[in-house]
């Protein structure tokens, strides 16, 4: 595993464990020699995880849109920043220098960024982990409708793995490191 890819909060949420967490994942980034890719802030949840792995010694590479460049939301310690034209561009672009996603408590950019790396998974457009660190259940009602999903015949049981709950960054990075790939199966194939 060379770098990871963190999606979480342009805010710091109004809970200091989001802040702690993001401090603590970003922390051991740069003592397990993982590389940090993320959108790019220098605000909220994404300046926390950026500043804490630049102090750890990780490599930090930011990945923000034209429209938030321009409204200077750029953190400009990083050493590579990427300004892509839009969305759609940064998402390939993430998923194209990251060997797996964590996401960190964060709002509808956050929830939609997780959900579409882990429907590429499903896709197999890549083989590539999705796990969400649960901080202090943040996460429990989007997974209990994944589960609603998987019990009402939308989500198949080979799919649902694309996606997995921890509840600790250090937990995050083992479960990225375990992943074996062809752990999805192609949705295209033909089952027997």
């Amino acid at each position: 595993m060379t770098r990871v890819c963190v999606f979480c909060g342009s805010s710091r949420g109004n809970r200091l464990v989001y802040a702690d967490t993001a401090r603590e994942l970003g922390r051991l980034l740069g003592e397990r020699g993982i590389g940090l890719v993320y959108g790019g802030g220098r605000v909220g949840l994404m300046g926390i995880v950026a500043d804490a792995a630049l102090e750890s010694g990780a490599e930090v590479t930011g990945i923000i849109t034209e429209q938030l460049n321009i409204a200077e939301r750029a953190h400009t310690g990083v050493a590579a920043m990427h300004v892509e034209r839009g969305m759609h561009e940064r998402k390939a672009k993430m998923a194209q220098m990251s060997d797996g996603f964590i996401a960190l408590p964060g709002g509808f950019g956050t929830l939609e960024e997780l959900l579409e790396m882990t429907t590429w998974t499903q896709l197999t457009i890549h083989d590539k982990p999705c796990i969400a660190v649960n901080v202090d259940g943040y996460y429990d009602a989007l997974f209990a409708q994944f589960e609603r999903g998987l019990q009402d015949g939308f989500i198949r049981a080979e799919h649902r793995i694309a996606v997995s709950q921890v509840a600790t960054p250090a937990a995050a990075l083992d479960a990225i490191a375990a992943w074996k790939t062809g752990m999805v199966k192609n949705p295209f194939a033909v089952l027997p």
